[in-house]
């Protein structure tokens, strides 16, 4: 069975099937339900004359400070912010570092959101000196909020999480899924670092980029390996080029579904993942149309390999036309697609797009003009390279069709460039695409000619031009025409089949030289006009003074 090109693409696609759920379908990073609190804040803030100054005992300054005591590692000192029982001042600074664990896996805590005021939000429905910062899920429908509540030390006052928030700490701990990381990782590698990604993950990023350029190193040689087989059981060469072109994208779709799968393994926080999964969205997306684009020069090389288009340089020079605007369609499309994985408004992008390129059609249109006009003369082929054409009053023999104009070598030599969007547009003759070649003439008798050679003549020129080489037998034409002045006319008419003209031009002179013969033959003769010339009246002016009419005999 004969494979072509589309067969190895299909299975090529099947591989890309086959990888892209481990990473083809990244979300962009979405907020959070804001909570009920975190929205009355919000409107309070917005319908504000001013911005209100963030007082030092206000619920933003005290979640400010746990979250930076936290992030240096002073886990004891961010425990003053817990309300511990006797019983568990010992494990404060533990449940301080767990809940840190707790709000960055499932709050996206946005500190402006915090009342700046001493008191609190007065605008909630909460008692005063109570507060929320957000909620955390848990279970599957499950959501519970995370309070802070106004309290009192030997330092002064200062808002704290209550009992009833520290009493949930370890279940909201142990529900995490990168709980078994911190368990056993050092509280050093577990501060964060850098773009909120704690040291660890930082460390472990080198060591899953190398697995994942591995792994898709390995799998990448193992599906070429597949597929190369497969396509040397065809006889058709394509499916080889193909595989060799699209290689290289096949080994980074594989390399990105382990890095998709080694991804889990580091348990960044949701913003962290988010933005990852986009990355692998987006390199995938730019994999793919990466393969489509190198994918095109071997569709290229079929086409050009057909019986149609090897014969014709319209047809070539059409096919590189479309290779370009393939080409120049797929890196867009592929820009445009990388650019909504990580999203960015697609409809604002083509709507850019649109208007450039208005802007270029208007300053191009001549330009575009003669590309479709090249593109039209490709398809429907009015001429060729090295056919003689008449287009208007140019004559002359195709030299070059070029993608801006239509050159034509005259036959004085001469160069003629004629634009493809007019030549489109205009009355082509080609003398080429002729299947025969027509014989006309007149031959012109002395009046003096008999009616009986007259007969002769017109039967014989008749047989003559049937039995002359290649003519064609359908329609030939020996008749009296016309009754001249001066002359006996009569009409030569017949078709040489030949196409090519200095055959024709041969078979034409020994027509003629025939003709010739049968009036030597007859007796008669060709008419010669004459001339006499009336000599100048004695009142006139003398002879030689340009006064002398010729008139025919």
């Amino acid at each position: 069975m004969r494979s072509t090109p589309p067969a190895l693409f299909a299975a090529a696609l099947a591989v890309s099937a086959a990888i892209a759920p481990a990473f083809a379908a990244p979300l962009p990073p979405v907020a959070p339900a804001a909570s009920p609190a975190r929205e009355r804040t919000a409107v309070a803030q917005a319908t504000s004359p001013e911005v209100v100054p963030e007082a030092p005992d206000s619920p933003r300054a005290s979640v400010r400070a746990f979250l930076d005591l936290t992030r240096r590692g002073d886990d004891r000192g961010a425990a003053r912010y817990l309300a511990l029982s006797p019983g568990e001042r010992e494990r404060g600074p533990a449940l301080a570092r767990r809940l840190r664990a707790v709000l960055d896996r499932h709050l996206d805590l946005q500190l402006d959101t915090v009342s700046p005021l001493a008191e609190g939000n007065a605008r909630d429905d909460l008692p005063p000196g109570v507060d929320t910062i957000g909620q955390v899920s848990h279970g599957e429908d499950g959501r519970d909020s995370v309070f802070v509540v106004r309290a009192r030390d030997a330092s002064g006052p200062f808002w704290r999480f209550p009992e009833q928030t520290v009493s949930r700490i370890d279940d909201w701990y142990d529900a995490l899924p990168d709980r078994w990381v911190r368990d056993w990782m050092p509280g050093p590698l577990q501060r964060l670092g850098p773009a909120d990604l704690m040291w660890w993950q930082w460390l472990a990023l080198p060591a899953l980029l190398l697995l994942a350029l591995v792994g898709g190193r390995l799998l990448g040689a193992a599906t070429n390996r597949v597929l190369r087989r497969l396509a040397q059981r065809t006889p058709a060469p394509w499916d080889g080029r193909l595989l060799a072109r699209v290689s290289p994208s096949l080994t980074l779709l594989w390399a990105l579904a382990v890095a998709a799968l080694l991804l889990r393994r580091l348990a960044l926080l949701p913003e962290a993942h988010a933005f990852a999964r986009a990355t692998l969205g987006g390199l995938a997306t730019f994999a793919v149309f990466w393969s489509l684009w190198r994918s095109v020069d071997v569709w290229t090389q079929f086409l050009l390999a057909r019986p149609w288009a090897a014969d014709s340089t319209s047809a070539r020079s059409l096919v590189s036309v479309a290779r370009s605007v393939v080409k120049a369609f797929v890196a867009v499309a592929g820009a445009v697609a990388t650019l909504a994985v990580f999203g960015y408004s697609v409809t604002t992008v083509l709507a850019g797009l649109g208007i450039g390129g208005i802007a270029v059609a208007f300053g191009a249109q001549k330009t575009i003009e003669n590309l479709f006009g090249s593109i039209a003369i490709a398809a429907d082929q009015p001429l060729r390279v090295g056919h003689f054409v008449k287009v208007e009053d140019v004559s002359g023999t195709v030299e070059r069709i070029g993608m801006r104009s239509t050159q034509f070598r005259t036959l004085d030599r001469t160069l003629v460039s004629v634009p493809n969007g007019k030549l489109a547009e205009l009355r082509i003759e080609d003398f080429a695409a002729r299947d025969r070649i027509r014989f006309a003439t007149t031959i012109a008798l002395d009046c003096g000619t008999s009616e009986a050679q007259v007969r002769r003549i017109v039967e014989a020129a008749e047989s003559s031009l049937r039995a002359a080489p290649k003519v064609w037998p359908d329609v030939v034409v020996a008749k009296l025409a016309a009754l001249g002045p001066s002359s006996l006319d009569i009409e030569l008419l017949c078709w040489f089949e030949t196409t090519d003209y200095d055959e024709f031009r041969r078979l034409r002179e020994g027509a003629l030289l025939g003709i010739m013969r049968i009036v030597e033959q007859t007796g008669a003769a060709f008419a010669s006009p004459t001339r006499t010339l009336r000599p100048p009246s004695a009142a006139g002016p003398g002879l030689g003074e340009g006064d002398g009419r010729e008139t025919p005999q």
